[in-house]
């Protein structure tokens, strides 16, 4: 059985980092454990890691050492072939590798990309390691400058020298071309491969060849004077500024990067006042040549701007930086999460996923992981797009997971907040964001305004609520968000990163209400332990929960996991197993077990049942050795709030396990509370199951 596929290139600068990043994210959401080697990379500088191997091991949190993850450098390859022991430098990636594939279920092995000396070699040596690996092989090639003969050509010898080696190429993929091209080359590697080869082209992404402040500062060891915070900023194009000021403004371009003396203030100004006016492109940064300071005047005017973008001063002549900028090529790095996203939903949007993964259908494991729990969640709320409500638009955590969530491009979302405060945010934050992709409402001023007051009135107006009333509750967050959901102008809302839990669910509770087949509202967590998933409720919401109340909770428990795709094996737990147990406490467990296997027949079902002997096979099978939940339980209920809170605390900071949730359970549209002390991928994550819920689970 095959465990791997390697990424070979037919050239340098072919833009593999989409096809890792995207085929990783796949990878993921199949197979328990992915790994990732590299057998050779390039030299890197001492204290310093390899690009690609940083970037993906810790995006995806892979759990591998750096020295793990290649096999040897490029110049000691180089050295090796010269003196004709290239043998060794095989024996090395096979030992290397194979390490690896003990440890993981799959391993995504990336193949080399020289540039300079040892270029000639690149293509022999990715056939020769592909072969002596034993794994069928993905290639990428560049449509950039070529014609359609030129592409197909280069690919179709690339896929010849697999072929010729007896090494299995799954999938062809031209990189890089123009978009009003994608058809014509796609079809006419079709006519040249054979037709079980997964054909594919994918469009320049400007976004993704466009260099970033950051490179720039680490290419020409710049000093950043101003705008740290902004390094992530996208280069579309670069100018030098050495004419009058008037007639350079004419020249700007959207996110140009400025090239002048360090001693033209006027330019220097000049170009910050156009990055502040709606009449003018925004640039993305300014690069000081010369070795020269701008005089201490003109550096506490610009010390004192709101607003700033980075500023750098480098060593070196005008002339000469701007073709050293020139010649920089853009890299995917580890903190650029937006050109990660991108790059990740470029891959699925241009790939058949769908297809790729058949052809690696033997890679199947059983049982669902975290993170392809995670993939699953991705991919499920993009099947059907749903809109999502974020009342907390002010909220720096919320502009930041929005962000990541429009380059996921899984949901349509609202803002709710300021437009003018939000912007200012956003840029104070230096991140990515597409205001033409996002809705931002401002209740008072909103045109729904005084329709969703009326709409309250009469809802709640047995309840002595004036109109007056309703006007003020309508003007808070919360009602306004929520009233969305109820009014169908948004499919669910997520809130609580600055407010109670009472404060974002008071509102879903007076009309939004409970299912017709639900008394009490709940929650769950999915907890992301190392090898599994479970489901922990209830730990957010209900206090101290009868029998009853118990058992409905379970039982919404449980179709939550099913719908989520875990198979639900309920362990009521308690602190005896069994019968032996006494007391009130112990009772309400029991009673409330029945009630489940009265109400639903069909569920498997153990309780009173103590923790370790729900989740340990061991313990289980010795304290209950004729259960089928025993040991194996997915669906954890808790007793009480007291219980239930520590408890998935205690799990989540003893173990690491990531804590996705609370979901509410029980309401007729989907709403839920983010904790205050909430990150960044637990607002994504709840807004991903939120727009999941929307879909009618």
């Amino acid at each position: 059985m095959n465990k791997a596929i390697y990424i070979a290139t037919s050239e340098h600068n072919s833009g593999k980092s989409i096809i890792t990043l995207g085929l990783m994210r796949m990878l993921i959401g199949k197979t328990a454990k992915v790994g990732y080697f590299r057998p050779i990379i390039e030299d890197f500088e001492h204290g310093k890691l390899d690009n690609h191997i940083e970037t993906v091991i810790s995006h995806f949190k892979l759990d591998i050492a750096f020295e793990d993850a290649f096999a040897i450098t490029k110049s000691k390859l180089i050295k090796k072939k010269n003196q004709g022991k290239i043998g060794e430098v095989l024996d090395l990636i096979i030992e290397k590798y194979k390490r690896l594939e003990e440890q993981f279920d799959f391993v995504l092995v990336e193949g080399t990309s020289f540039s300079g000396e040892g270029t000639v070699i690149e293509l022999d040596m990715n056939v020769l390691i592909a072969k002596n690996l034993g794994i069928p092989t993905l290639i990428v090639g560049s449509g950039a400058g070529k014609t359609l003969d030129e592409v197909v050509d280069s690919l179709y010898l690339a896929y010849n020298s697999f072929r010729e080696k007896e090494v299995e190429v799954l999938a062809v993929i031209a990189n890089k071309v123009l978009e009003k091209n994608i058809a014509v080359v796609a079809n006419g590697l079709k006519a040249s491969l054979p037709k079980e080869i997964l054909v594919t082209a994918i469009p320049i992404i400007s976004s993704l060849n466009n260099p970033t402040i950051k490179e720039i500062v680490d290419v020409l060891d710049a000093n950043v004077l101003f705008g740290k915070e902004f390094l992530n900023n996208d280069i579309g194009s670069f100018s030098v500024g050495a004419m009058q000021l008037r007639n350079y403004l004419v020249h700007l371009k959207e996110n140009a990067l400025v090239i002048t003396p360090g001693d033209r203030a006027d330019i220097i100004l000049g170009a910050l006042q156009a990055n502040e006016s709606a009449n003018y492109p925004t640039i993305s940064g300014i690069i000081l040549t010369g070795n020269i300071l701008p005089e201490e005047s003109i550096l506490k005017l610009i010390e004192g701007l709101t607003s700033v973008v980075p500023i750098l001063a480098v060593e070196g002549g005008t002339y000469g930086i701007t073709n050293k900028i020139g010649n920089i090529k853009s890299k995917i790095y580890a903190d650029n999460t937006h050109k990660i996203e991108t790059s990740i939903h470029t891959f699925e949007k241009y790939v058949d996923i769908d297809r790729l993964s058949h052809k690696l259908s033997a890679f199947e494991a059983e049982g669902i992981t975290p993170k392809m729990f995670q993939y699953n969640l991705v991919k499920r709320a993009k099947k059907h797009r749903k809109h999502i409500v974020l009342p907390e638009g002010n909220d720096e955590r919320i502009l930041l997971a929005a962000s990541r969530l429009l380059a996921m491009d899984v949901v349509d979302m609202t803002l709710i907040g300021n437009q003018k405060d939000i912007e200012n945010k956003v840029a104070e934050l230096g991140i990515a964001f597409d205001f033409s992709k996002i809705k931002i409402t401002n209740p008072i001023a909103s045109a729904k305004y005084q329709d969703y007051a009326n709409t309250y009135y009469e809802l709640r107006k047995n309840k002595n609520v004036t109109i007056a009333m309703a006007r003020d509750l309508i003007e808070d967050v919360s009602y306004f968000g929520t009233m969305m959901v109820y009014k169908g102008d948004a499919d669910g809302m997520v809130s609580g990163a600055a407010h109670t839990t009472q404060h974002t669910i008071l509102p879903a509770l007076q009309f939004i209400k409970t299912k017709p087949n639900s008394s009490v509202v709940s929650s769950v967590f999915f907890m992301c332990l190392e090898d599994r998933v479970s489901v922990f409720g209830d730990c957010a919401i209900n206090p101290n929960p009868t029998a009853e109340q118990l058992a409905e909770i379970a039982i919404s428990s449980a179709d939550s996991s099913k719908a989520f795709g875990i198979e639900p094996k309920i362990a009521m737990l308690s602190y005896s197993s069994g019968s032996s147990g006494k007391g009130d406490e112990v009772e309400k467990v029991r009673k409330a077990t029945e009630i489940v296997r009265l109400k639903r027949p069909d569920l498997k079902i153990e309780g009173p049942i103590q923790y370790d002997a729900a989740v340990d096979m061991e313990i289980g099978q010795s304290k209950m050795p004729n259960s089928e939940v025993a040991g194996q339980a997915t669906v954890l209920i808790f007793p009480d709030l007291n219980t239930g809170n520590n408890t998935y605390k205690a799990v989540q900071r003893e173990t690491g396990a990531l804590a996705i949730g609370p979901m509410l359970q029980g309401l007729n549209k989907p709403v839920n509370d983010l904790s205050r002390g909430c990150t960044v991928d637990d607002i994504i994550n709840t807004v991903v199951i939120t727009a999941i819920q929307a879909q009618g689970l």
